[in-house]
């Protein structure tokens, strides 16, 4: 039972539906180990020497004292009580009640993990489900109604112009939080690499966007994005409708990918048990050191190297923070 709880310190990933708080989802996933840990095998009850008074065996009716090895009574499960009774589970960057897709997580050194990988601002991948016709007072399709508009007038074309202009002013927004000369050769190193981001915080940028499905009135999006939230995207959504001459509302926000972790990583509600978790975390564990020491550098000042300076408080957090339509131009939505 000690081997099975060691090696569950580290990273994996779950899936997260639709309609669930990712703090439920936390809790049914500690609920679920610890059952299955205090429900293992355990060592045996200490034993200890009683001296227990036995009838003589001459028969004559006397008692004497005989040495004897009985159980420690306060090792009995009765006693002591569930061996198990929290398991430190933190979570990475969040996904709100309406959103689904990868969410990771980490247990014991794990926790730390979060944080250096929060360090290495690594882009996640969504899928983003649009309708137009409609805009409501939180840009979803299940929020209250504000207006209806009209929009045959719009197309493909003129969609992924959009697109293509959202996308090149969120480039210059990330060469201008990289804080790198562009001119110089470690520019073009780490643009080679695709390490080019933030160095620090930064409102939402929006990295890569294209145009999966397109039927209207409905229409799909993949979104490469760093430091969003899902809000973010769903007024993003909105914006867009807005610059079509027309509004349109958020029917999905689905994340498929999260730094390292893709959807084949993310373990559905039927494999949230002791034995699939832990075979989670040894699969993607080679991955996540890779790319911690090709983002945050090797040697003794490696993260790797130095986990225990890091403290549980330093959980990531998204940034709250949607990034103004007037920083980039007048021609891209404001989300």
């Amino acid at each position: 039972m000690a081997a099975a709880a060691a090696e569950l310190a580290g990273l994996f990933a779950v899936y997260k539906p639709a309609g669930v708080a990712w703090s439920r989802v936390r809790e049914a996933l500690e609920t679920r180990l610890l059952r299955e840990l205090n429900a293992a095998p355990g060592r045996a009850p200490r034993q200890q020497v009683r001296f227990l008074p036995t009838p003589a065996a001459d028969g004559s009716g006397a008692v004497e004292l005989v040495a004897a090895r009985v159980p420690v009574l306060a090792d009995h499960p009765l006693v002591r009580g569930p061996r198990f009774r929290r398991l430190k589970i933190g979570a990475g960057h969040r996904l709100d009640v309406k959103s689904s897709g990868v969410f990771v997580l980490g247990i014991g050194h794990g926790n730390k993990l979060l944080t250096d990988l929060y360090n290495c601002h690594l882009t996640k991948v969504y899928t983003v489900g649009g309708l137009f016709g409609k805009a409501t007072d939180d840009f979803s399709d299940t929020g209250k109604l504000i207006e209806k508009t009209t929009f045959d007038h719009v197309t493909r074309e003129k969609l992924e112009r959009i697109l293509a202009v959202i996308q090149g002013t969120n480039q210059k927004a990330l060469l201008m939080y990289s804080n790198i000369d562009m001119k110089t050769q470690e520019a073009y190193e780490l643009a080679v690499k695709g390490l080019i981001r933030p160095m620090g915080k930064s409102p939402p940028i929006i990295t890569a966007v294209r145009c999966l499905q397109f039927a209207l009135p409905e229409f799909q999006l993949e979104i490469h994005c760093l430091h969003e939230t899902q809000q973010y995207l769903r007024k993003m959504v909105h914006e867009i409708g807005l610059e079509l001459k027309s509004s349109a509302v958020c029917t999905q926000v689905r994340r498929i990918r999260d730094g390292v972790f893709t959807l084949d990583d993310a373990l559905p509600r039927t494999r949230w048990d002791l034995q699939s978790i832990r075979e989670a975390i040894r699969n993607c564990q080679l991955k996540v050191e890779t790319e911690l020491e090709t983002t945050l550098g090797q040697g003794e000042n490696s993260p790797l190297h130095q986990l225990d300076g890091y403290t549980a408080e330093r959980a990531p957090q998204e940034h709250p923070q949607a990034i103004p339509a007037a920083q980039y131009g007048s021609e891209v939505p404001a989300a």
